[in-house]
Parts: structure tokens; C-alpha cells; sequence
């Protein structure tokens, strides 16, 4: 499948390292979703004894996985240090007391998405919080598929291709060079979890709006994320006065109400490996098991 154009990984390390201590305090819209995919989980009966929070940022879905299965190890993976720092203070800060108490440790590791540092079949659940956007998302899918063991569950939100079209456009006004990160469609997703392995994928979307009085706001908060334009091609240095303002006058045009919108595409998806191996067949097709096939009309 020919995606999006994949992101640099060391400018994603770097932006996120760079904004660990401002991503917390623009992060409403983060913390939304979070709370969204939490909402799913209540529809899925999972007791994992481990489960990876695979892109963990500064920890707040790591805590909430504390918060919802207290018995479990928790690995919290993000490929920036600086986040991982976060995650492990606020750990200690806010879940001190119960973490002694549970006796079952959060781990953090340092690693990338894409070639994780865990043996295969290791994890029961793999939850992932607007990660797979900053990856190759076959590559890490396929990696969150090899360490789950038979039986697990991933879990995910990220974002789909309408997500800033407005900025996207405005930046089209200036130039066809790559402004604004692009996303992959939740079909295609969909396919990935299937070419994977993984089983019964169920992939939706919603759209969130966010406004505001103008411009610099949101392009201040995406940078505060570290929601940088890490593209391969990407424009280098900084924007003339004259362009800058061609820019906003095009971004004006979304206007509405007397505010300026900022559309997010969330797609959530979750899918299971299943209890046997598939084999992939030479033309791309999955074989499944007709055991597999019943636990898989059974469970819908």
C-alpha cells in the first residue's frame, strides 16, 4: 500500500524532546481523546498481566492504565528521553503510594515504535494514544502484533487525513512544499492490522473542532506539542513577513462565527491477535483457521 509520505524520525525525536515540558499544558485535545479510548475499553472485557502504553508521551495514559488495571505490569515506551523523564516523575508523584501498594512496577523504556525491545508473544495489550501519525504505521503495527501473545488486544487512536485541513490549505496559498504532517486514511488501516495478523479489526472515526480568535494560538500550541511539520522535504528556516501574511489572509477564509476552526479526524481502531498463527498467502490474502473463525463469530 502506498501511504503518506512517512515522517523523519529524528525530527520527531527532537520535537518531542524539545516540547516535554510544554506538551502537558497544550495537550486539552490529547487528554480528550485519551479519555475517548478509555471510554472504548469499557466495552472490552481484558484482565492483561502486562500491557505496553506504546508512545506514552509524558504518562497520562500510562497512569490511567495504572488507574484501570492495578494488577498489571505496565511498560511505558516513547522514543524521546525528555518524555520518558515526565512520565516517570509524574508517576512518582501521583501514583506513588498506589504503585507500592500493587507491587507491580511501570517500566520505561526508551525505543522506537517501529523495532521494539520485547521479546515476541510478551504483552497482553498494547494501548497506543495518537502515536502511529509520527510512524511508519505497517512497521509498528506489525511490531505491536509480534510481542502481544495469542489473545491480546491493540488498542489505538490516531489521526486520519482531514486532520488540520484548514492550515494545510492555507499553506497551499504560499507554495506546494510540505507545511503540514499528512495521516492515513482509517481504511487503510484497517488493512494494516489485517496484513499484520491481527483479527476482527474494527476501525472508526469522529471529527473535533477546535477554534479560536486567530491564528498564532494554534500554531503556538502545535508547537508546544512538539506537533511540528517533520516531513522529508519540508520547508527550512523562517517565513518571510509577506508570505506569513498571504498565509493568514488564506487561513481567513475558514472564518466562522468570528472564530477560526482547527479540524481533527480521530480515528480509533482496536483489533485482536488471534489464538493461532495466520498464514499470509503469496497474493496478500489471509488464511484463518475455521477454529479461529468461530472464536471470531462468536466474539462479534
Amino acid at each position: 500500500m502506498n501511504g503518506p509520505p512517512l515522517p523523519d524520525k529524528r525530527a520527531v525525536r527532537r520535537s518531542f524532546a524539545h516540547a516535554a515540558a510544554t506538551y502537558d499544558a497544550n495537550a486539552f485535545l490529547q487528554r480528550e481523546i485519551a479519555g475517548r479510548l478509555f471510554e472504548r475499553l469499557d466495552y472490552i472485557k481484558l484482565a492483561p498481566a502486562t500491557v505496553l502504553d506504546l508512545g506514552c508521551g509524558t504518562g497520562t495514559v500510562t497512569a490511567r492504565l495504572a488507574e484501570r488495571f492495578p494488577a498489571a505490569r505496565l511498560v511505558a515506551l516513547d522514543l524521546a528521553l525528555p518524555m520518558l523523564t515526565h512520565t516517570r516523575a509524574s508517576i512518582k508523584r501521583t501514583w506513588a503510594d498506589r504503585l507500592l501498594r500493587r507491587g507491580s512496577p511501570v517500566d520505561t523504556v526508551c525505543a522506537d515504535a517501529e523495532s521494539l525491545p520485547l521479546a515476541g508473544a510478551s504483552v497482553d495489550a498494547v494501548v497506543s494514544s495518537l502515536t502511529l501519525q509520527w510512524c511508519d504505521a505497517g512497521r509498528a503495527i506489525a511490531e505491536a502484533e509480534r510481542v502481544l501473545k495469542p489473545g491480546g488486544l491493540f488498542l489505538f487512536t490516531t489521526f486520519g487525513p482531514d486532520t488540520l485541513k484548514e492550515l494545510r490549505a492555507a499553506f497551499r496559498a504560499i507554495d506546494d512544499r510540505p507545511h503540514v504532517n499528512t495521516f492515513i486514511d482509517m481504511h487503510d488501516l484497517g488493512d494494516l492490522m489485517v496484513h499484520a495478523g491481527l483479527a476482527d479489526p474494527v476501525v472508526d472515526q469522529e471529527v473535533l473542532t477546535l477554534t479560536y480568535a486567530e491564528l498564532k494560538p494554534l500554531l503556538a500550541e502545535l508547537k508546544g506539542l512538539g506537533a511540528h511539520n517533520v516531513l522529508p522535504g519540508r520547508a527550512r528556516g523562517l517565513m518571510g513577513k509577506s508570505r506569513w501574511q498571504a498565509m493568514v489572509a488564506a487561513y481567513e477564509a475558514f472564518r466562522r462565527d468570528g472564530r477560526l476552526p482547527a479540524t481533527y479526524e480521530v480515528v480509533y481502531g482496536h483489533a485482536w491477535k488471534p489464538a493461532q498463527a495466520r498464514q499470509l498467502a503469496k497474493d496478500g490474502a489471509v488464511g484463518i483457521s475455521v477454529d479461529d473463525f468461530k472464536r471470531m463469530v462468536t466474539r462479534e
